[in-house]
């Protein structure tokens, strides 16, 4: 760290950068933030972009290793708070954090440490968003994917100040449906961060071929499928909107069962999903082929609920799922209802997912849903037999 670091002057937008980087890094076995990408280590890269947007400050919390993270990235021009609490989740980095926010800051943008391809332009266009208009809380989007960072206005800070444990901003969304916009933006780095080795060396290879890389994913169509042929169109279809161990056992059990498999991500391809029959790029269903034998699986974790039940309830699906508990069903229900959906379609959600067997395992669980999806199909088309024959006799 440079002692002649020249301080940042102000850019009188009224919003601040709060960035997050106290986390352990716990299953890196060494500080994340100091994990090298080319030349920069990842905090660096972050800072990089914040430090060329359009904020007033820059309050950086640090807590785990922060005497060698501080030895290593210049930190001047930054506040720098310490977390001493940081093993309390991020919500303790929060509070530590807006707590050294200047207290004329009209908002702030909550940025995570371990997301380094977000660009400069889209923390621009955030702050550009919350000026021009009167909201509490601005979310990018990216290809119907909503993303990160977030920019929350002050009138919120009281309840960030409350959060508790390893919970973020997303905690108070749903009591401020009516005041979060959603915003468009061309950076598929929103949804970029790190959790593990695999997500490092991914982003390594893409750094490599940044650009060309980022322009690639920005430019991919919206649709990837392979030949299916006209005699499938009555096939039964499964929708999974999630990619982790739960989604590829779904994958599994309803290759063996017979289904069209359509995977719903924005990076997955098909060379990646050798079992699957098409990747929906853009979360919006309307870009699927009809079908009147789709069944739905939400299974994002919390990261694209919101928007994959909102595509599916729109139209008549045989199944719909979410992969959550009833505390969270119950809470995006009221914000479903709330964008003005009504209990008839709302009572198809099903929540927890899948039969009650007791499934623990991803490869359990898988089993209890597509049992579900199966009794499902088979009660539809024995419903819809019936009323053929009804009509027969008529």
């Amino acid at each position: 760290m440079s002692e002649t670091d020249p301080v940042r002057p102000a850019r009188n937008s009224g919003i601040a950068a709060l960035v997050l980087a106290a986390g352990a890094s716990q299953r890196m076995g060494s500080p994340k933030q100091l994990l090298r990408l080319g030349e920069k280590t990842l905090l660096e890269h972050v800072l990089d972009a914040v430090r060329g947007a359009n904020v007033d400050e820059i309050v950086l919390v640090l807590g785990a290793d922060a005497a060698e993270i501080q030895g290593t990235v210049s930190t001047g021009g930054l506040v720098v708070v310490m977390n001493e609490s940081y093993q309390q989740g991020m919500g303790s980095s929060l509070r530590r954090g807006l707590a050294a926010v200047n207290a004329k800051a009209e908002g702030v943008l909550v940025i995570l440490a371990d997301q380094p391809f977000v660009r400069t332009a889209t923390l621009n266009s955030l702050i550009e968003y919350h000026r021009s208009h009167n909201t509490q809380i601005i979310i990018p989007m990216y290809k119907g994917f909503r993303g990160n960072p977030v920019l929350v206005d002050r009138s919120v800070f009281p309840e960030l100040m409350k959060l508790q444990g390893e919970i973020g901003c997303r905690a108070i969304f749903g009591s401020h449906t009516e005041n979060i916009q959603k915003v468009p933006v061309d950076d598929p780095g929103i949804l970029q961060d790190m959790d593990t080795l695999a997500d490092f060396r991914s982003m390594a290879a893409l750094l490599d071929l940044q650009e060309e890389a980022r322009a690639t994913l920005s430019a991919n169509a919206e649709i990837e499928e392979r030949p299916v042929p006209s005699t499938s169109t009555e096939t039964p279809e499964l929708v999974i909107v999630g990619r982790d161990a739960l989604a590829a056992a779904l994958v599994r059990f309803a290759r063996v069962l017979g289904f069209t498999i359509t995977l719903v991500d924005p990076f997955l391809t098909l060379a990646e999903q050798p079992e699957a029959d098409r990747i929906l790029h853009r979360l919006d269903f309307c870009l699927l082929p009809e079908n009147d034998h789709r069944y739905i699986v939400v299974a994002s974790r919390g990261q694209f609920d919101e928007e994959a039940l909102e595509q599916a309830l729109v139209y008549d699906h045989r199944y719909i799922t979410l992969v959550a508990g009833k505390a969270r069903r119950e809470e995006l229900i009221q914000i479903l209802m709330k964008r003005g959906f009504g209990e008839a379609a709302l009572d198809r959600l099903r929540a927890p997912a899948g039969l009650e067997i007791g499934a623990e395992t991803p490869e359990e669980i898988a089993l209890s849903i597509m049992a579900e999806v199966v009794a499902v199909r088979h009660n539809s088309t024995t419903e819809t037999r019936r009323h053929g024959e009804k009509r027969n006799q008529k």
